[in-house]
């Protein structure tokens, strides 16, 4: 699969590029200051996701974390606590769990979770992996081998430890993977068939131009204040300031969620509050309202869609008998008739931008809101205008924010499958016919199952799915390694996640922090964190604005190493010539770093002396310690996505099968499916408050954090900020707290058939009733009854499929109960290291 990155890459190369406006000055650390070497006290500068980074050390450790220059008047609480990252919960040797090191063949995989863990030494830990997983691939083939391992990994292009993962697995003969992501499953599916691309990963009409010719923005089911703290690289933060300039500007701004979110807040937003998965609904109410006023641009349907006429048709109800009209769809989505005629009016008389989150396609026929959300912006008509049509990815890493023209880092590749015959390596296949055919068939693609099935696979191996116009049959997994991700607390439905994980004869996690998957590894080998090693990286995703250097801070905790370091040494026991295929023959980290230097290098010196951003020499970029910071162009001022298609929709077609925006899809059609239609179709979710109980009154989301990346961050300080009694934080609406007695503070147990947690009240006005929101990425902390004493949210969510056409998760679909929890409460222990003898 194409991880983000490469999706951005792309989408930057086809975009305009584009000028950057200065929100503020950035500070510079003076050369002299900064040494070659590891710098015992003083100051560096360094990245994350969160932002680039000043680090203060003394006495060769970090005692202040805080951001390398300040653009808005937002601050972003992730960037301060990098000390904690370097010291709290961490792995600091080698471990292998006690029935896996006294019988690998008979490990009593039923004790992963419980059994004690034993110290090694690195060599004997490197020599099992090795023995195991060459065992493993002997007995039971490639297919048995699983390297997903999908997951927000540390910054830096170097030690990207997916991709490490991936190159040595495929060095030493292939494994199986994963397709898709977590994030957007869904839309990345669907949008291909609708728009021609993936779009949730592409740049977005730029802001400037928002600025300039909006009169309406739509933020629908996104928090982009909590979201844009982080970005996939490491945060420019333009598109915070981007969102002040917004709330400065006359542009009215109308937030569509069932919270009322930190964004609406901060702009002073218009809140309307449909039910959770009910926004197909809304939007098709809103379709038929246009279509019965007559306001359609039905020259735009005519030249840029295909298949009006059938949704049409589907809407007025002719096949079904069901007219999905403003009175259908307010029942359905609880937003009043009237609403719903101004919205759709208010749509098509106003330059309107709709920017839409993720959230929504993460729920049972995820695939429907945003094809539909296409469908309503083509009868308005204002796809590829000047301040009108839509965008998904206005909240993620700082989507809208042009891109900057310099040079580009590269990083590390998964490399070639590596032959090996009768136990021999006998080189890398450089395409498939260096490998006969069954061979060739192993390979990551053929075998790769969508990444929310993971459960779903690794517990019915042979099982056969339909996936995106395909059958998947789910391969036997006999042995996992996993890296840069936290998969027992990201997964839907924990419960049946942990039996999954406990079927695997072998797992091997390599991990910087005693995380909840670290704790379920057979073989635990400490990393070190990115401010323990070199690295380099670029900020913005979409803008590529810096190029920022990330030096080893301190040196590293224990016995830590490089996933470099760890996949080389591995290679090293396969022979001299797999450690010379993966390492390049023999190079370092600090090697490869400079090698992607030099090719963005080579890249601004190929632009001409023009050019008004020069890149100094690898040495002197590395001993001054400061980003370059690129300029942009003039063009993306004007970047309107979709305008080239607009101006032109045959020499600019789209990649759709028609090159035209398909309302109605015959490809689709051709897969019958039953749970996706050739077109947007409204679909009930199995759970949600059309069919809640007495039992199970309350919609669960399981919104990202505010103060966490997902998972990360959760072991550190910044988690006293938000708990409540220690536990992660309920919101609920004051009615629904008065009528079950809850007050604001009090410990509650939510639970339904998958799971229960423990989890802290916050009363407020801001969610609708029957909803409650439990931000996902808290610590699995279960008790010996599988209660989770931390507050887990995946423990309650459904591990069901979106559709046969995408299975993305459907973590925002799922009922709960609540209850007061009047027991002592149970002593956290999510962040303590295991037991260890």
């Amino acid at each position: 699969m194409l991880d983000r990155r490469n999706f951005l890459k792309a989408s930057a190369s086809l975009s305009a590029l584009s000028f950057m406006p200065t929100f503020g000055m950035t500070k510079s650390i003076e050369a002299s200051k900064v040494s070659l070497g590891i710098v015992k006290n003083g100051e560096i500068v360094t990245a994350a996701h969160w932002g680039i980074l000043k680090l203060t050390i003394k006495d060769g450790k970090v005692i202040k974390s805080e951001p390398w220059e300040k653009i808005t008047k937002m601050d972003n609480p992730l960037q301060y606590y990098t000390s904690d990252l370097i010291y709290k919960s961490r792995i600091k040797y080698p471990y292998v769990r006690k029935s896996y090191l006294e019988n690998p063949d008979d490990p009593k995989r039923e004790l992963r979770g419980k059994d004690e863990f034993v110290r090694v030494s690195y060599k004997e830990a490197l020599n099992l992996i090795a023995k195991e997983l060459k065992k493993t691939r002997e007995q039971k083939g490639i297919s048995s081998i699983f390297g997903g391992s999908y997951g927000w990994k540390s910054s830096g292009n170097m030690q990207n430890s997916r991709t490490l993962l991936h190159r040595f697995l495929n060095v030493t003969g292939g494994f199986v993977g994963v397709s898709g992501d977590y994030s957007t499953g869904a839309s990345q599916i669907i949008m291909p068939y609708v728009v021609g691309s993936i779009e949730v990963y592409e740049q977005q009409t730029s802001w400037e131009n928002i600025l300039k010719y909006s009169k309406y923005v739509v933020i629908w089911g996104a928090d982009p204040l909590t979201t844009l703290r982080i970005a996939w690289t490491s945060n420019d933060q333009r598109g915070l300031a981007y969102f002040e300039k917004l709330r400065e500007s006359k542009i009215k701004v109308i937030c569509i969620d069932p919270i009322r979110t930190d964004t609406a807040k901060f702009l002073n937003a218009k809140w309307i509050s449909p039910r959770p998965n009910t926004d197909v609904a809304l939007m098709m109410g809103m379709a038929s309202h246009l279509i019965s006023k007559n306001k359609v641009n039905y020259m735009f349907l005519e030249n840029y869609t295909t298949g009006f006429n059938q949704f049409k048709d589907y809407l007025e109800g002719k096949n079904d008998g069901i007219k999905k009209d403003v009175k259908w769809a307010s029942k359905i989505c609880g937003v009043n008739e009237k609403t719903i005629k101004e919205l759709a009016e208010t749509f098509y008389d106003n330059p309107t931008m709709i920017m839409s989150g993720w959230g929504m396609q993460r729920a049972h026929h995820g695939e429907q809101p945003h094809w539909m959300l296409v469908t309503l912006c083509s009868i308005l008509g204002q796809i590829g205008t000047k301040g009108g049509g839509f965008g998904l990815s206005y909240h993620y890493s700082n989507g809208g924010v042009p891109t900057c023209k310099g040079g580009v880092i590269g990083g590390i590749n998964a490399g070639e499958i590596g032959i090996w015959k009768n136990g021999k390596f006998k080189g890398l296949a450089k395409s498939k016919e260096n490998l006969n055919s069954a061979e060739w068939l192993q390979n990551t693609a053929s075998l790769s199952f969508p990444v929310a099935r993971i459960a779903d696979a690794l517990l019915n191996p042979g099982k056969t799915i339909d996936h995106n116009g395909a059958k998947i049959t789910y391969p036997d997994i006999d042995f996992i390694y996993w890296v840069g991700g936290n998969p027992l607390v990201h997964h839907q439905d924990t419960n049946t996640n942990v039996k999954a994980w406990k079927k695997p004869r072998t797992i091997v996690v390599n991990e910087i922090y005693w995380t909840p998957t670290a704790k379920m590894a057979d073989i635990v080998m400490p990393v070190t964190s990115s401010y323990e090693r070199d690295d380099i990286t670029m900020s913005g995703d979409y803008s590529n604005m810096h190029i920022v250097p990330m030096k080893q801070a301190v040196l590293p905790v224990e016995e830590s190493k490089d996933d470099y370091e760890i996949f080389s040494d591995l290679c090293r026991i396969y022979g001299k010539d797999v450690f010379n295929a993966y390492t390049q023959n023999g190079k370092k980290a600090k090697d490869l770093i400079k090698d992607y230097y030099n090719i963005a290098l080579k890249q601004v010196k190929n632009y001409g002396e023009a050019f008004n951003t020069p890149m100094p020499s690898f040495e002197e970029f590395w001993a001054k310690n400061e980003p370059i910071v690129f300029e942009p162009t003039n063009e993306s001022l004007e970047y309107v996505r979709f305008s080239e298609f607009i101006e032109d929709p045959i020499l600019n077609a789209l990649g759709t099968s028609s090159g035209l925006i398909e309302i109605y899809s015959k490809t689709i059609e051709n897969y019958n499916y039953d749970d996706c239609k050739a077109h947007p179709t409204w679909f009930e979710p199995i759970e949600w408050l059309g069919n809640a109980t007495k039992k199970m009154p309350f919609h669960l989301i399981t919104s990202h954090p505010s103060k966490r990346l997902h998972s990360q961050l959760c072991h550190t300080d910044l988690r006293k900020k938000y708990t409540i009694q220690e536990r992660e934080p309920l919101l609920m609406n004051f009615k629904d707290a008065k009528k079950f007695g809850i007050k604001n503070g009090d410990v509650v147990r939510v639970f339904n058939k998958r799971g229960e947690i423990l989890a802290g009240v916050l009363v407020s006005k801001d969610i609708m009733q029957g909803v409650i929101r439990i931000c996902e990425g808290g610590w699995y902390d279960p008790d010996e009854n599988g209660l989770c004493k931390y507050g887990s949210a995946n423990v309650l969510t459904l591990d069901l499929p979106t559709s046969k056409l995408a299975n993305g998760n459907i973590s925002h679909t799922g009922l709960v109960g609540i209850e007061k929890f009047n027991k002592s409460l149970p002593e956290i222990t999510a962040f303590s290291i295991p037991k260890i003898v």
